[in-house]
């Protein structure tokens, strides 16, 4: 049954950190990519430190889902450069702010 909760967990975190990533690259950019590697670091903290295995495992899920999302954030950014998702006009990227100093 265990192994049944855990299934469901991962499978509800994963789907989750997909939107948060799509959202986090739109108002951000890339740029806020140590903040998913912090989040990921204190997950697994906290999955090393709780004695049950079902939100241990949780946890850890959460963590490595975060570092996933480093490299997540870079290919979104070249998603949306593709013009499979869309830019937030009022982001500044690097991008941009060479096209507005020529």
């Amino acid at each position: 049954m265990h192994g049944i909760i855990v299934g469901i967990g991962a499978f509800i975190l994963i789907g989750l950190f997909h939107p948060i990533v799509i959202k986090a690259e739109y108002y951000f950019s890339k740029k806020i990519f140590p903040f998913f590697i912090i989040a990921g670091i204190i997950f697994l903290i906290m999955a090393f430190f709780t004695e049950n295995k079902i939100v241990s495992s949780l946890l850890g899920i959460a963590g490595f889902s975060s570092f996933w999302s480093v490299l997540e954030l870079f290919e979104q950014e070249k998603r949306v450069e593709k013009g499979w998702f869309p830019s937030n006009p009022n982001k500044k990227t690097d991008k941009t702010d060479k096209r507005n100093k020529k």
